[in-house]
């Protein structure tokens, strides 16, 4: 007697979005106060009175960070602060953060204060408070899990579904920056590792490793949208890389967009780590993610209000589906955008 194989599908060919559509597009909610769960930066609550917003990730050393040249206490900040992205990704405030970690035995108690030393600065830096978690041992190295609570007022909740077509694109900040950095520690890993007897110094290049290993989440960008009188269509924080990340927009949408090449803010020290590493900078400020700035739409009757504030750049338009997802170039020539940020299913 023989029995049917039962097909067996790898993972990476769905990718993490792919995967979390496929493992919940059954679910439905069961609760009145659920007012938005999975499909967003944060689920969000309606307990009566303010909403309440949830969001979690998970960091695994080997896969999200490497411990050759990342401190522990930026560690702890850093892993804070990419949450705290996600909330303000909703237009919403952060309150609170849980922590929860696995510790392989290679750590000692001096180890996880430095790590909770950062994450204690974290939360000062940004008024959260940490409230819980969890400790256990793992026989994979670090692996932490970070849950952020935050509040809103129902009628400031931007979500990535709200823009319309002609709505402008906007972004925070430069782009390129934590990608650059990233290729820079990792060359150094690299040559550490084979015990080369030249390394390249990282003296003058702050700029790009500050980036990669201590962040920063724009709450500032929010103060400044309650200041001018702008509500954003809709947002996303840039985690992922700005062609992924606009996409989960336009997808969420249901419109297409144009994106200007000389728009893209680009650092000069972003440029000129590109060059030495022969990488075109607008193709690190495209797919390199990790800079957690936030990218939104306004409505073209906010051009002027958004004008005004300096660290904010329109970057183009979204439009008609049918006109596609595109790059435009400065010679008026158009390539079509595609999601190739990180991906942390492969």
């Amino acid at each position: 007697m023989t029995t049917k194989q039962q097909k067996r599908t790898d993972i990476s060919t769905l990718g993490e979005f792919g995967l979390i559509e496929r493992l919940t597009a059954d679910l439905k909610t069961l609760r009145s106060t659920t007012m938005y769960g999975v499909g967003d930066d944060a689920a969000v609550l309606d307990p009566g009175g303010q909403m309440i917003l949830i969001s979690t990730d998970l960091l695994l050393e080997g896969i999200h960070f490497s411990l050759v040249y990342t401190p522990l206490k930026h560690l702890g900040y850093k892993s804070v602060v990419v949450n705290l992205s996600d909330i303000y990704a909703m237009n919403a405030e952060p309150t609170q953060v849980t922590v929860s970690i696995g510790v392989s035995s290679r750590f000692c108690l001096e180890d996880l204060e430095e790590f909770y030393n950062g994450i204690k600065l974290a939360c000062q830096s940004y008024n959260v408070d940490l409230v819980g978690g969890d400790t256990s041992s793992s026989l994979t190295g670090l692996n932490i899990s970070v849950t952020v609570i935050g509040t809103a007022l129902k009628e400031d909740l931007v979500f990535r579904k709200g823009a319309s077509e002609h709505d402008l694109i906007c972004v925070s900040g430069d782009l390129g920056g934590a990608y650059m950095g990233l290729q820079l520690l990792e060359r150094e890993r690299k040559l550490f590792e084979e015990e080369m007897a030249a390394q390249k110094s990282l003296e003058g290049h702050e700029f790009i490793i500050a980036r990669q290993l201590k962040p920063e989440a724009r709450g500032d960008i929010i103060k400044l949208f309650k200041e001018h009188d702008i509500k954003p269509t809709a947002m996303i924080d840039l985690s992922d890389g700005l062609s992924s990340d606009l996409l989960h927009i336009t997808r969420a949408c249901g419109l297409g967009c144009h994106i200007y090449a000389d728009k893209i803010p680009i650092a000069d020290a972003t440029r000129q780590m590109a060059e030495e590493f022969k990488i075109e900078p607008l193709i690190a400020a495209l797919n390199g993610g990790e800079d957690y700035e936030l990218l939104f739409t306004i409505a073209p009757d906010d051009y002027e209000k958004v004008q005004a504030i300096q660290d904010v750049r329109i970057i183009g338009h979204m439009t008609h589906t049918s006109n596609g997802n595109k790059l435009m170039a400065q010679d008026g020539t158009a390539v079509n955008l595609q999601a190739q940020g990180w991906k942390h299913m492969e």
